[in-house]
């Protein structure tokens, strides 16, 4: 691959305004880092732009882990808030390199331009999640040399993938003072509105076992897939709840997304596994979920092999954990969470909503620091092969971030 640099041009004089964003330079931003491309594990090129950026301005201290680029002022400001985007996004599916759409193109979706008439919209992967809040992040940390509270910049590695290679969990685990503040925003896609803590994610399977035989002679063996119904019964049965969580509406989720056994087409299966993901409200930790499922005594952990459920929805059954992320809470009580809300409501009439998914704000509330969803870009629109990041959302970004903490 080539090396790439991101344009600083429009930042070497003294005249650019935190709170008066320029499009064209938000616009230029977002695009060359739609236009480098960063598929998960494929980082590098853009995490080096990013980082030789951030370096051309004096106000900023820049770290370093892996892929992962942190700056960040130091003024002894009273607080300290964090900005945190991933550099990675999901593979790409016929919608790289990005292209700006002008207003009235085919290409643009029916809803896009309902809800932007006359804006261009920028076409392809990554604009919504999130380089469009990652470009809104850039031109933060170039204007805002005088901030009213320190800020931490953070642009991390493989958030699209399993948890083990989050570059914010790296950076948690070998240099947490990296991550202190009082407050945190993760920019994935809001529409620019506040999305408060997450639910928790847990994903196991529920394993039958029974006697393979040959099913010419089926009453020699014992049918695992039979047995399985049980466990699918159970899940039609089960009621997700609506939980409030000061003040937000999390609502859960119980469900098998994968289904395996069986080992011919004239064998009695001996095993047949029943994956299951549950989605828990941020009311709970992972050792209160796991008792809802498995009983309270039940000893399951992640890699720790079968173990038989003693009481829950999977009471009986033996589990296998394959991965569990912890819930957050909204964090919308810290004082600087309230200033947020109260920008964003001035400039969208938008109050807070609860984030339905997992997301990296259950890192930072591990850390001890409240956080909340908000980006540019239709959530709804996130992985989508027609990706699509109406200018707007760009300069509202901006324009909200810039007077909270200009």
């Amino acid at each position: 691959m080539s090396t790439i640099d991101i344009d600083a041009s429009a930042f070497q004089s003294s005249g650019a305004d935190p709170r008066k964003p320029d499009a064209q330079v938000l616009n230029s931003l977002a695009m060359q880092l739609c236009a480098c491309y960063s598929v998960s594990d494929s980082e590098k090129e853009l995490a080096d732009a990013v980082e030789r950026f951030l370096k051309r301005f004096g106000h900023l201290e820049v770290m370093r882990q892996g892929d992962t680029v942190i700056a960040r002022t130091n003024m002894g400001r009273a607080t300290r808030v964090i900005l945190a985007g991933h550099l990675d996004t999901v593979p790409v599916i016929d919608n790289f390199p990005p292209a700006w759409l002008e207003p009235g193109d085919a290409t643009i979706r029916e809803d896009v331009a309902a809800a932007h008439p006359g804006e261009r919209v920028l076409w392809g992967r990554g604009g919504v999640d999130m380089k469009g809040s990652d470009a809104v992040f850039l031109w933060l940390a170039a204007v805002l040399t005088q901030p009213a509270c320190d800020i931490t910049y953070v642009f991390y590695d493989h958030e699209e993938v399993s948890a083990d290679k989050n570059g914010l969990g790296k950076v948690a685990a070998a240099h947490p003072q990296w991550l202190d503040g009082d407050f945190a925003v993760i920019g994935e896609p809001t529409g620019c509105g506040i999305e408060g803590g997450c639910n928790g994610t847990m994903r196991f399977d529920v394993v039958t076992h029974g006697v393979a035989a040959h099913s010419a002679r089926a009453w020699m063996g014992d049918n695992a897939i039979h047995k399985a119904g049980e466990v699918l019964d159970r899940l039609n049965a089960y009621e997700p709840a609506t939980v409030e969580v000061d003040g937000l509406e999390y609502r859960e989720g119980l469900n098998a997304t994968l289904i395996s056994g069986g080992k011919g087409t004239n064998v009695i299966p001996d095993e047949c596994r029943v994956h299951v993901n549950y989605r828990f409200a941020p009311d709970k930790s992972i050792a209160q979920a796991k008792a809802l499922m498995f009983g309270a005594d039940c000893p399951v952990k992640l890699d720790g092999g079968e173990c038989q459920a003693t009481g829950g929805v999977f009471e009986g059954f033996d589990i296998e954990m394959k991965d569990e992320s912890p819930s957050a809470r909204p964090g919308l009580t810290d004082l600087q969470a309230s200033k947020l809300v109260r920008f964003v409501k001035e400039r969208t009439g938008r109050d807070p909503v609860a984030k339905l998914g997992w997301t990296d704000v259950a890192r930072f509330s591990a850390l001890g620091v409240p956080a909340v969803n908000l980006g540019a870009g239709d959530p709804l629109l996130a992985h989508k092969a027609d990706e699509q990041l109406a200018e707007g959302d760009l300069v509202l970004m901006a324009q909200i971030l810039g007077d909270w903490l200009g």
